[in-house]
């Protein structure tokens, strides 16, 4: 975690920061994981697609409730499923300054192999003992907490594309990102930089306070998602529990477990709206 935060800190703090720096956070699009037929994981009681949902909307209403002219844009507030190209296109058509995707992790599978007996059979003429196993899945972990992450560099070309793509509402400076320009490819590249950098400044303040509300900080992570390539402004991935933990499958269920994840990622945005507009 530590070498990402020093990446931000770069990218945030280099020549590369005199775009996209000061503008005003203003509209949030927030993104339900999966939705509709698409469940995603699945735990004792539930499935990620509602808890992700009930925490959207939860969050849009802490936002809009608390701050003054914050406007929210949702990807999903029904058990619907749009595509990952549908959400990239709410995002940007939307003109958005953040886009926050909230999912739940899960551990993989589990076997136990159990002797139940044995069948004689016939081997080489010979007549031999056979073992019989059952095997039994197991989805339960012990593992717990959150984790946040952020665009993996090697899908920067796609998330590039979509600046290029959305240059009227990514750049503040009328005509910016003129694609007859020779100039505008550099333009766009330190743009995905510093979105790059800023995302991971969000993504250390959710952790942040995820740690502060007593979860485990599991850190902050690039990898490369589709969800967040496609989206032309800075953006994170939140898995905000383990749906195959018993015990953070019924938190995340509860509607204080909801609001208090809900009231850690208002927070973490909060306080990266006040910095960013300093």
């Amino acid at each position: 975690m530590r070498a990402i935060v020093v990446l931000a800190m770069l990218l945030v703090f280099s020549p590369v920061s005199m775009f996209a720096k000061g503008k005003k956070v203003s509209k949030i699009v927030i993104d339900a994981g999966h939705g509709g037929k698409d469940f995603g994981a699945q735990g004792a009681i539930s499935y990620e697609k509602d808890i992700t949902l009930a925490v959207a909307l939860k969050l849009g209403k802490l936002l809009t409730d608390s701050m003054r002219n914050m406007q929210v844009v949702y990807t999903r507030t029904e058990d619907a499923y749009p595509s990952l190209v549908e959400r990239h296109e709410i995002a940007n058509k939307s003109n958005g300054d953040l886009f926050i995707s909230i999912h739940v992790n899960s551990t993989p599978y589990t076997y136990t192999r159990t002797l139940k007996g044995y069948k004689t059979v016939k081997r080489k003429g010979k007549t031999v003992k056979q073992p019989i196993y059952t095997s039994v899945r197991h989805h339960v972990t012990k593992r717990s907490g959150v984790e946040t992450y952020v665009m993996g560099i090697h899908r920067a070309g796609q998330q590039k594309d979509a600046i290029g793509e959305y240059g009227e509402n990514v750049s503040d400076e009328p005509g910016l990102l003129n694609e007859n320009d020779p100039q505008t490819a550099i333009i766009v590249a330190q743009y995905a930089q510093a979105f790059l950098g800023k995302s991971v400044v969000l993504a250390s303040k959710v952790q942040e306070q995820f740690a502060l509300s007593g979860r485990e900080d599991l850190g902050v992570k690039q990898k490369g998602l589709e969800v967040l390539a496609g989206s032309a402004m800075p953006g994170v991935l939140v898995e905000i529990g383990f749906i195959t933990n018993i015990e953070e499958e019924a938190y995340l269920n509860s509607d204080k477990g909801q609001l208090e994840v809900a009231v850690a990622i208002y927070r973490a945005i909060k306080g990266y709206k006040d910095d960013i507009e300093k």
